[in-house]
């Protein structure tokens, strides 16, 4: 832990425990200085985390002085938002592409990325691996010759990190692909043909979208509720009616709406998949961004049927820039084996032996370790800063891992309309459109809070939430 971070930590704690009350004044930051052997900086950033969880506030010519502690404001999204019930064609792909577009040319906040804070990732140090290894080799043929499935290596460090996460595997179930959006796409072709119906949570994360809507298929959306998941009840309805060949789904910090399914629940959707032979492609790129202190549970670890096709990758966790993935599909195997020969030949191999060589020697686990404590600790700082900034009655997710918060707005608010008045200001959402096939998110929006906080994002935030407090107000007018 940091030093700015043990310090903010020490002072939440004397706050809560009532040892520093309501009121009374704290050190100035140079007292704190002196007295702790801290620098400026340290105390400062401490000063600021502290200010914009709502438990202190500057006084100007006065110094920080302890808030009073108040009960935090309902702050969960309405429990299910119900899609509709029939099967629709899918086309979203425009909608996100202009709107990530928009958010990269801009140079904008990055409260809409929907990538990870790059400093958070050691991304430097696997391309040196992948340099190293580059200068290693002599033989050319042994960088062209990694064929589907994929590098031996790579694929037996995969293994052995689902092992220690608690999931045996069979390294030969295992099929690398070029990030999990590969591998999402081959298991998709592999058990669904154009035409198909694909049942969807909602709202679901839109590279699933992508995929249904490249391939040609239909999206039926299942109500989802933003603690346990979807409505198993409504999945199995869609079943019955409709002819639904597939369903994709993510048990595990959710994007956007960060819940957890409970290990029952699994199981029972495993068993819901079973009885009617529907194949499951779950899609486990948040796992290992837990905010508690254990991973957890997958669907595949439930599967006796070899019904579940897990999809994930590191470029959430280790780097995006390799785009480094992998399929383990079950009794479709051969199948996306064959399709990943087709679509794309091979993986590039000088990524998969960086990555390798980083997951054998270069503490994996313990970076993990810090990018887990440090999202925990920016997702309490951005709900908060949301509760204290936004308009009344705003609504808002608890995300149990990832780096995404999912927040409601009143229902009149178009985030669409927010998300361009906000780039004209240099600040960038995730509005809620580009999660459905339909307008039922209308009026919500992704935030992004795995940037380090610093005034520039609180000043965003802030800002955002002046925005829609003046669209709310001019809506009900």
């Amino acid at each position: 832990m940091k030093l700015y971070e043990r310090l903010f930590h020490e002072l939440e704690r004397a706050i809560r425990d009532g040892v520093l009350r309501a009121g009374e004044r704290l050190p100035s930051i140079r007292e704190t200085c002196r007295t702790r052997q801290l620098s400026v900086t340290t105390v400062s950033r401490a000063y600021l985390q502290l200010e914009s969880r709502g438990l202190i506030e500057s006084r100007p010519q006065s110094g920080y002085f302890v808030r009073a502690l108040q009960a935090e404001p309902p702050s969960e999204p309405i429990a299910v938002s119900q899609p509709p019930d029939t099967s629709t064609d899918v086309d979203v792909s425009r909608l996100v592409l202009a709107t990530l577009k928009s958010i990269r040319s801009h140079g904008a906040v990055p409260l809409g990325s929907p990538y990870p804070d790059p400093t958070l990732l050691p991304w430097q140090r696997v391309h040196q691996q992948i340099g190293a290894i580059a200068k290693r080799l002599r033989d050319a043929r042994t960088v062209l010759d990694d064929l589907p499935p994929g590098n031996p290596e790579l694929i037996r460090q995969i293994a052995r990190r689902h092992l220690e996460s608690g999931l045996a595997v069979d390294p030969g179930e295992i099929i690398v692909t070029a990030g999990a959006t590969e591998a999402i796409n081959l298991c998709l072709q592999a058990v669904a043909k154009p035409g198909d119906v694909i049942a969807v949570e909602s709202p679901t994360y839109y590279a699933m979208l992508h995929a249904i809507e490249r391939m040609g298929m239909r999206a039926i959306e299942v109500a989802t509720d933003p603690h346990e998941g979807i409505d198993l009840a409504a999945l199995a309805r869609a079943i019955e009616r409709q002819p639904v060949a597939a369903c994709m789904v993510m048990p595990n910090f959710q994007n956007p709406l960060g819940f957890v399914m409970t290990d029952e629940k699994k199981r029972a959707l495993v068993a819901l998949s079973a009885r009617h032979g529907l194949p499951l492609i779950e899609n486990g790129v948040y796992n290992e961004l837990y905010h508690g202190e254990a991973p957890p549970t997958t669907l595949k670890s439930f599967d006796t049927e070899g019904l579940v096709l897990h999809c994930n990758s590191f470029s959430k966790s280790l780097t995006a820039g390799v785009r480094i993935g992998w399929a383990m599909p079950g009794r479709y195997r051969q199948e996306v084996e064959k399709l990943k020969f087709l679509n794309t030949l091979s993986t590039p191999t000088l990524p998969q032996l960086g990555v390798a060589e980083y997951l054998k020697n270069d503490g994996f686990e313990h970076h993990l370790r810090r990018v887990r404590q440090t999202l925990a600790q920016q997702a309490g700082i951005m709900s908060s800063m949301v509760r204290r900034f936004f308009p009344e009655h705003t609504r808002l997710s608890r995300p149990q891992g990832g780096y995404v918060l999912w927040v409601e707005l009143a229902p009149q608010v178009d985030t669409m309309a927010l998300y361009r008045e906000a780039l004209e200001r240099g600040l960038t959402i995730g509005p809620g459109r580009m999660f459905s096939t339909s307008n039922t998110y209308g009026h919500f929006m992704r935030l992004n809070y795995s940037y380090a906080w610093s005034p520039e994002i609180e000043a965003a935030v802030i800002e955002l939430g002046r925005i829609a407090a003046a669209m709310t107000a001019r809506s009900t007018r």
